[in-house]
């Protein structure tokens, strides 16, 4: 399980990285549209990209980091084995089942994009849109990762209270 802690980590380091390219290119196309009268469609496209890459790489991350969003004004009350009991059913039954899903659903969604060799639609668009769709899959399979480490973590603590 050190593993994928590791790698969900390093996936957070590669997600805020992927937030700062993401800030200046808006930087970048904010100036050059308003001070130049300039933009480019490709550049709009990669942000819509960027943000869909630091949204679904980060869900994996914010699970680990116990920052997701959850009815505190409930759970703070809790006692801690309720808590680590809470934590191992929502798992089991809320996250695990919606992410295989997502994983199972996703990967005909991205062959299907892949066969078509699909593309913007605008001109001047991006091309290899595939590669984004490719997110989905790919961060879910990560949150099953992260998932199943967050049972077996809240089961131990369940015991040992």
């Amino acid at each position: 399980m050190q593993f994928i802690d590791r790698a969900i980590k390093y996936l957070g380091y590669f997600t805020a990285f992927i937030l700062s390219l993401l800030v200046l290119l808006i930087v970048y196309d904010a100036t050059a549209r308003y001070l130049f009268a300039t933009g480019s469609v490709a550049l709009q496209e990669l942000e819509w990209h960027l943000f869909d890459v630091v949204i679904l790489l980060g869900i994996a991350y914010a699970l680990r980091e116990d920052a997701h969003v959850r009815v505190d004004i409930f759970y703070a009350s809790f006692s801690q084995k309720t808590k680590a009991l809470l934590g191992v059913i929502s798992s089991l039954f809320f996250i695990l089942p919606f992410s295989l899903l997502l994983v199972y659903i996703g990967v005909d969604f991205v062959s299907m994009s892949f066969t078509q060799n699909e593309a913007s639609s605008d001109p001047g668009g991006l091309e290899y849109r595939f590669l984004v769709k490719s997110l989905l899959p790919l961060s879910f399979a990560f949150l099953v990762l992260q998932s199943i480490k967050e049972v077996q973590t809240n089961f131990k603590r369940w015991k040992s209270l």
